[in-house]
């Protein structure tokens, strides 16, 4: 199988630019760093092997799956030609689609 592309949604851009801007903040940069960067490394085993992360629980969606690296949980879209990275949160957090948001 070839490798698919890996996409990264702006969301996701802007959750880890907040993980690396917090882990700044706490004064331990070193740490954001290499949280980063094994993030990194798990988003980019997608591109071989797009299944290995779970179907996303809240939703159900055999396209929608995440990877679970504590305490961040990786979420993303199997599409035909890529991988689409959505949020990079705390695994804490539950998802729910943007008009579920937009009612709190």
């Amino acid at each position: 199988m070839p490798k698919k592309a890996i996409r990264l949604a702006e969301s996701a851009v802007q959750d880890l630019e907040e993980l690396r801007r917090w882990y700044a903040e706490q004064g331990v940069p070193d740490v954001g760093e290499r949280t980063l960067r094994r993030i990194l490394d798990s988003i980019g085993l997608l591109a071989e092997l797009p299944e290995m992360g779970r179907v996303v629980p809240e939703f159900g969606l055999s396209s929608l799956r995440e990877l679970i690296r504590p305490p961040f949980r990786i979420v993303y879209r199997r599409e035909p030609e890529a991988v689409s990275i959505v949020r990079v949160w705390r695994s804490e957090r539950l998802l729910k689609f943007p008009e579920q948001e937009s009612k709190r």
